[in-house]
């Protein structure tokens, strides 16, 4: 059985002033185009669909024409989950479509699948909340799969039996999928789980997220899930929400971030995107390939002493978004300002970065640069550190500046 993975799409998101529709266009036609080639069977996508609980109506439109357009026409199911960023209300209330085209929407953590044929004639064998089973028509063995949508802490206290604030998520989510894996999930077929949360190794290093996803740490938001909780009968965990791919160990099988299709800020300069490939069949171990996708233009970011160097590489690079930090010791004047502009038609001025320092004195003279490269929660420790001795912010006050930035950035 051949499955492909692909998370956070983000439909309608913009870089800065910069309207990113047909590059998204783009790459979602690439999707399309390697699951023909591939002859893929099953088709997962992790959370994250849209930007905005309210994305636009070219957003809504590219999303279900492309979702379609991977069924064949009705050749191979298709299922979806709600991210942090989606309105799972909006996921879910496109069910009717999605029974007419082979398409399965899951919005909340226990949505209960209602069992209907698919046009593609994939079988619905069994459904329980947050959990399906199918029977695709190539294949003699079917598919089970555990779904876990992004839920905040508040829909987790009730689709989880959570009645305090004590209750912890995590002891109820594990005991979720294992009563869903041990009363499903055996060896004669091909067991999944499909979730969008934030996920690492138990005493690891916790994941990279990216700036401007909002975290799903922050008060109100769901607690780390750790990869030792996944179920034994699991054969492959398909993940949304970090943006970078990555396979978390710790777990009894591939735990997999599969990466969103674009680069979707500066935090994610030069990174390569990918789709996952899945070859799996009961029993046995699953055989993993990330397939770089091609599609978009790369995000860099460069850091300069002069304007002449600036303005030559902008110059050379004219196919990306580029962000560029200018060390001087003076500001930048309206004629410098003119000539990197000039330079490159996709920099913004939010995208040119003043370093103002004097780049002649000595290392012992020098103040310390800021590494606007760091997790805005590290800037906000360092800053503190910086104004009160060394002394470092409790976790009260990391939890109300995560708060208050998730505020900003709805």
């Amino acid at each position: 059985m051949k499955i492909l993975h692909t998370a956070d799409w983000h439909l309608g998101k913009r870089l800065q002033d910069f309207n990113r529709l047909a590059e998204q266009k783009g790459v979602l036609n690439e999707l399309v185009e390697l699951v023909e080639a591939e002859d893929v069977d099953l088709v997962l996508v992790a959370g994250d669909l849209f930007d905005t609980f309210n994305p636009s109506a070219e957003a809504e439109d590219l999303l279900y024409s492309t979702l379609k357009r991977l069924t064949g026409g009705g050749r191979r199911p298709v299922v979806v989950i709600a991210g942090n960023h989606d309105n799972p209300d909006r996921i879910e209330a496109q069910d009717h479509f999605g029974r007419e085209c082979g398409i399965i929407f899951v919005g909340f953590p226990k949505t209960e699948v209602r069992s209907h044929l698919l046009t593609c004639e994939t079988k619905l064998l069994q459904v329980a909340p947050g959990f399906v089973e199918l029977k695709l028509p190539r294949h003699d063995f079917p598919v089970r799969i555990i779904l876990t949508p992004y839920a905040n802490e508040a829909r987790m206290r009730t689709y989880y039996g959570m009645t305090n604030a004590t209750d912890q998520f995590r002891e109820h989510i594990q005991q979720h999928w294992s009563d869903l894996a041990s009363t499903y999930m055996d060896d004669q077929g091909v067991n999944l789980l499909v979730a969008h949360l934030f996920v690492m190794k138990r005493g690891g290093e916790q994941p990279e997220e990216s700036d401007d996803e909002r975290s799903i740490l922050q008060v109100g938001g769901a607690s780390v899930v750790y990869t030792d909780m996944i179920p034994a009968p699991v054969q492959y965990v398909a993940l949304g929400h970090l943006h970078r791919q990555q396979e978390i160990g710790g777990g009894p099988c591939p735990v997999v971030y599969s990466s969103s299709p674009l680069a979707y800020s500066f935090a994610e300069a030069d990174q390569q995107k990918y789709a996952m490939l899945i070859n799996a069949e009961p029993g046995r171990a699953v055989d993993v390939r990330a397939v770089p996708l091609k599609t978009g233009k790369r995000l860099l970011r460069k850091r300069f002493t002069r304007v002449d160097d600036a303005v030559e590489w902008l110059e050379a690079n004219p196919e990306c978004y580029p962000e560029i930090t200018l060390q001087t010791p003076t500001y930048l004047t309206a004629e410098d300002r003119r000539r990197l502009a000039k330079a490159h038609e996709a920099l913004s001025s939010a995208s040119i970065i003043p370093d103002i320092r004097d780049i002649e004195t000595t290392e012992a003279q020098r103040s310390p640069a800021i590494d606007l490269t760091q997790s805005m929660d590290v800037l906000f420790t360092e800053y503190f550190k910086n104004k009160n001795k060394g002394q470092e912010p409790n976790q009260r006050l990391r939890q109300l500046f995560n708060e208050i930035l998730a505020t900003e950035l709805e």
